[in-house]
């Protein structure tokens, strides 16, 4: 029992639950609703930004974009690119403005900025999808991680992970998600440093491998033994080396750019976070250092799928890193580069921070839906007057269902890629929220009937485009249809705003309200 549980990957993982839970404990004490939804509006800007960054640095990025770039090259590392470029405009146009509206939910700002209780409940009909989109893939790949490293069953993955993260946020609350969510950050990072060096200390020269990779043509030998055909896997590296595996033209490339890049602006569980900073200074500030932070984890994603497809042609890596490069999909290429390049303590590293990037991003989405439900719903459409204590008894009890509802969608979900399920929630964030935000910030036009239709339009598209749009003509089928989706969304706003033209009384108090200055506020 001693040996099991000093081998590395055991060991990793029981320090990060063990410290899980130690902090859930100290943090245990959420007295009223702003203690649970936002931590009291007190974490400042460091705290935050790595809190920011732990959400939205989840599994798709730590296991996926490497996965991606490690399968398809130059189209997988262009969706870092479109990642990056959402958090910068998130900075820019959303953060300060947020902060000084204040509230506990996305659904809040609707509800509040067109006085309207039909634009909440649309709004967290939204959050809920939005939430159920990017939770499913996070379950997926705790579930692969826990089968293929710990011989758990796949149900069992999903079902752990799911009763860790109701007693996570449970018990801690927005306090103890946003500590664990920085905390989780950087074990992710430094597993990702540790990685980078052991791999540029082993001769990985970035052009160096890439330009041995794009020079490949042909079958990787030995490699027959693990496919289910029993061939020898094919590969040709010029093809990988350029545009065209994933995207086939600019158009494609155009549109996954625009719903990955505006998917961001319309992600609850990030929106969510800039309501936990104490002013409008810091809630900027806690923007650009996600940033920094997630462009160099970002870059250095696209490195390790490199070194991975390097590893992987070379052929000299031990059977079982080949087995898995070739069986475990895109998903476990992380943890097959760990084990080659550091052995079982360099993989135990990287399978807690595996954990602590599904953790990370699955708290946040709790932490969002939740408020969604206890109360968006709950405790605006409640009859009498509900207490503090009930308001935070209601949103644990969402807890209980969320967890739940988010596991059957896990088990509904298992053969999927994980980045590309992500990329279809952010398709649904940016047709629908980033719309109402953008314009609701920055246009003092927009009325409450153009939010509704917005919200429900580019939700209706969305799901068209993700679930049906083979009956369509094939130069309307996109993977990541932001293309089409977001400006219906947009322009479904802007012109039934037009058309309605009952703008909201107090638009222009609103509007002084989010963009004035700090000495102001």
């Amino acid at each position: 029992m001693m040996q099991l549980l000093l081998d590395p990957k055991y060991l990793f993982t029981i320090l990060l639950l063990g410290t899980i839970v130690y902090i859930t404990y100290l943090s245990k004490k959420n007295e009223s609703a702003s203690d649970f939804f936002v931590g009291g509006r007190g974490f400042g800007w460091f705290t935050n930004g790595s809190a920011i960054g732990g959400d939205y640095l989840s599994a798709a990025t730590f296991l996926g974009l490497a996965g991606l770039t490690f399968a398809i090259g130059y189209d997988g590392a262009f969706y870092t690119f479109s990642f990056t470029i959402g958090l910068t405009l998130l900075a820019l146009f959303i953060a300060g403005p947020l902060r000084k509206f204040g509230a506990y939910t996305v659904a809040d700002f609707v509800a509040y900025r067109f006085h309207s209780k039909r634009a909440r409940i649309v709004a967290v009909i939204v959050v809920l999808a939005i939430s159920g989109f990017y939770a499913a893939p996070q379950l997926l790949g705790a579930a692969q991680i826990l089968s293929m490293f710990f011989g758990t069953s796949y149900e069992f993955g999903i079902i752990f992970t799911s009763v860790v993260m109701i007693f996570y946020v449970g018990v801690g609350g927005m306090k103890g998600t946003t500590i664990n969510q920085a905390l989780e950050l950087w074990i992710r990072f430094f597993a990702f440093v540790l990685m980078v060096a052991a791999a540029i200390y082993g001769g990985f020269h970035y052009q160096k491998i890439l330009t041995a990779i794009s020079e490949f043509s042909g079958t990787v030998f030995g490699t027959g033994a693990y496919t289910t055909d029993g061939k020898d896997v094919v590969f040709d590296g010029e093809t990988w080396a350029k545009a065209g595996a994933f995207n086939p033209n600019f158009w494609h490339s155009a549109s996954m750019l625009i719903g990955l890049s505006l998917g961001t602006l319309g992600l609850p569980h990030i929106l969510l976070r800039f309501y936990t900073n104490p002013d409008a200074k810091a809630a900027r500030k806690s923007a650009v250092m996600a940033i920094g932070i997630a462009s160099l984890f970002f870059a250095f994603a696209i490195y390790l799928g490199v070194v991975g497809r390097a590893i992987f042609l070379d052929g000299n890596a031990s059977p079982e890193v080949m087995q898995n490069l070739v069986t475990g999909g895109d998903n476990m290429v992380i943890p097959s580069i760990a084990t080659a390049l550091g052995g079982k303590w360099m993989l135990g590293f990287v399978i807690a921070g595996a954990f602590a990037a599904v953790f990370s991003n699955l708290s946040g989405l709790f932490i969002a839906s939740s408020g969604a439900i206890a109360h968006d719903l709950y405790a605006k459409f409640s009859k009498k007057e509900l207490s503090q204590k009930q308001r935070v008894f209601a949103a644990k009890l969402s807890i209980v269902f969320l967890g739940v509802f988010y596991g059957v969608l896990g088990l509904l979900v298992k053969e999927a890629s994980i980045g590309h399920l992500v990329a279809l929630a952010f398709t649904v964030g940016a047709s629908t929220f980033a719309p109402i935000f953008i314009l609701g910030i920055w246009w003092r036009g927009i009325t409450e009937k153009g939010a509704i239709a917005g919200l429900i339009v580019g939700f209706a598209v969305s799901m068209f485009m993700i679930f049906f749009s083979s009956v369509l003509p094939e130069v309307l089928q996109f993977r990541v249809p932001g293309i089409i989706t977001v400006p219906i969304g947009f322009l479904t706003v802007y012109i039934v705003s037009l058309i309605d033209g009952k703008v909201p009384a107090d638009v222009n108090a609103f509007m002084r309200k989010v963009h004035a200055s700090e000495e102001s506020v």
